[in-house]
């Protein structure tokens, strides 16, 4: 039964959770550069075309999207990825997956189904084999939310 006394408890919960939503925007946007900068060395990485993150757009089912990472690279000795990480803005946990190549990979280039909580973006950084660091960011709106809270 609807009565006043419900509809003032919903519209004080919606007042406290839009008073609180730039705040978690602010905390998973610390979180996530702790985890560049964790991965990094505290090195800045620089946005790049080389490194693509492949997502849709909208995931209709959180539980299971496909991704693919990846750099182009000659993946010679002189030239190659060392790692690639993915963190997510949103989950539980911020690193999503980390990968480990040397010359011998011969692509570096990974492809897998992950969760994802709910609508946010995903940053990829890669580290190259001189020590530079490339990023790059995706937005996914995802419809059902993938993690059990």
């Amino acid at each position: 039964m609807i009565n006043r006394r419900s509809v003032l408890r919903g519209a004080g919960a919606l007042a406290v959770c839009s008073l609180a939503w730039p705040s978690l925007a602010l905390a998973d946007a610390r979180r996530v550069a702790e985890e560049i900068a964790k991965f990094t060395g505290g090195a800045v990485p620089v946005d790049s075309p080389l490194l693509s993150l492949d997502l849709p757009q909208i995931a209709e089912d959180g539980f299971v999207v496909p991704m693919t990472v990846s750099v182009e690279s000659p993946m010679t000795e002189q030239d190659h990825v060392s790692r690639i990480t993915v963190i997510s803005e949103s989950n539980p946990l911020a690193g999503v997956i980390t990968a480990r190549f040397t010359p011998a990979s011969g692509r570096a280039s990974v492809s897998t189904r992950i969760r994802l909580a709910r609508s946010q973006r995903l940053f990829a950084v890669a580290e190259l084999s001189d020590g530079r660091y490339l990023s790059r960011a995706v937005a996914v709106t995802v419809t059902v939310g993938g993690c059990g809270v």
